[in-house]
């Protein structure tokens, strides 16, 4: 390979990791999933996650959706500028189920840099 091709993709790779560090989502602020524990059938469960908009352009939330009708969530704003939050309440009906749960709740926006989010609830349901 020559010397000009190697030049190439260590730009190439250098840029990508750049992006991912621009764009990378802080997980130690807002993790993207939760974990309840063990739990009595019956109860329900809420959590509260945060989005962070952490890239340069607005993003406008276009749809919330959750993996089953025992999970509901709803979002305190739409429209976030860059740098802004929003809280996604999330409330989980555990009526019904036994043992080890996993439940979904999908964030779709129009950004191009992160279309869809997903967030994870886990429990363990004991009678």
């Amino acid at each position: 390979m020559g010397y000009l091709m190697r030049k190439i993709i260590l730009i190439f790779l250098f840029g990508f990791l750049i992006f991912q560090a621009i764009y990378a989502d802080d997980s130690a602020l807002s993790p993207k999933e939760w974990d309840f524990g063990k739990v009595k059938q019956g109860e329900i469960l809420k959590h509260d996650f945060l989005f962070k908009n952490e890239t340069r352009d607005i993003i406008n939330i276009s749809g919330l959706n959750t993996s089953c009708g025992c999970t509901v969530s709803k979002l305190d704003k739409k429209i976030l500028k860059p740098q802004e939050f929003t809280t996604i309440n999330v409330s989980f009906d555990s009526h019904g189920y036994f043992g080890e749960v996993k439940q979904f709740i999908y964030l779709n926006t129009d950004s191009v840099v992160v279309p869809l989010v997903k967030f994870t609830i886990k429990v363990q349901v004991n009678k």
